[in-house]
């Protein structure tokens, strides 16, 4: 298993492939999830060291997902994307900072490649 280990939960396939593609010539090992259901589902056993948690998607809020999250003691970095308001992503971006995770990045879509690899190099 990587040492970089990536999931990704994003209602919009294309966006998830787009980070997968990227990540993946970083040297990532990456899940691509797009609902809440599957990232719960698949959390365990992928052991993420990094995870990129879309704000909006149909199935569970953003920040539900978050707390699910920071119950299963996930404190690794953390990367917040939405493509509404940006204030929704400040707002869990400061919960999840509050309650231990140890870095926390907000992308407002679209995202540049070269801020997304800028991001995940990081």
């Amino acid at each position: 298993m990587s040492d970089k280990r990536l999931l990704i939960v994003d209602d919009e396939a294309d966006f998830g492939d787009f980070i997968r593609r990227v990540a993946t010539d970083l040297g990532y090992e990456v899940l691509a999830t797009t609902t809440g259901s599957d990232f719960q589902k698949s959390y365990a056993g992928f052991q993420p060291t990094l995870v990129i948690l879309d704000m909006v998607i149909p199935d569970i809020d953003g920040n539900e997902l978050l707390l699910w999250l920071l119950a299963q003691g996930y404190t690794a970095e953390l990367i917040i994307t939405t493509g509404f308001n940006p204030d929704y992503a400040r707002e869990a971006k400061i919960l999840a900072e509050f309650k231990g995770m140890k870095k926390v990045t907000i992308m407002v879509k679209p995202v540049s490649l070269a801020r997304l690899r800028s991001t995940l190099g990081s």
